[in-house]
């Protein structure tokens, strides 16, 4: 089953790190890795849209896909709300998790444009932590470079971390890939 999200989110940012801009052709899924490609069939009238994974839901039971309004547009389920779909995988990020490999839990403590800042956090976690490290992310034309600890296989576990090293100070924000 396919949703599909627009008015209330639209000029958020998303878990990719982009603005929403529910006419762009973007979806929200758990399923696939962030920035994959994937081709989605309405099987009701056949009509199918390619969409990238720029955000994380929906979180409802049975729901595999929320599209942008704009696709939801496109294969004819605006007006129904959801929609029987098949998804097809087009491509993914290299490195990224094999579609239908759980998803893993990271506590990230911070996020930089230079990396020698982050480098300067991870120093400092490192002899606390030892899963600490640095991983790099290109979005919207612009490089980041986030402290992260894990991957934990769990929420519980990277909540566990999460409250752990909160005694630092630090923002601590729990993503999930």
């Amino acid at each position: 089953m396919a949703s599909w999200y627009g008015p209330g989110f639209h000029g958020r940012k998303t878990s990719a790190g982009s603005i929403y801009d529910q006419e762009e052709l973007t979806a929200a899924s758990i399923a696939f890795p962030l920035g994959s490609r994937v081709m989605v069939t309405n099987l009701d009238n056949g009509l199918s849209v390619e969409v990238t994974i720029t955000d994380r839901g929906p979180f409802l039971k049975g729901r595999k896909i929320d599209l942008s309004q704009k696709a939801a547009r496109m294969i004819g389920m605006l007006g129904h709300g959801t929609a029987r779909v098949r998804i097809s995988l087009i491509s993914k990020p290299a490195g990224s998790r094999e579609v239908g490999a759980p998803l893993r839990y990271f506590v990230q403590v911070g996020s930089f444009s230079e990396q020698q800042n982050a480098e300067r956090l991870r120093s400092k976690l490192a002899p606390y932590y030892a899963d600490v490290h640095v991983d790099r992310l290109d979005a919207d034309h612009r490089r980041y470079y986030r402290v992260r600890m894990g991957a934990f296989a769990t929420r519980s576990a990277a909540e566990a971390r999460a409250s752990d090293s909160a005694r630092f100070g630090l923002p601590v924000v729990i993503v999930t890939e």
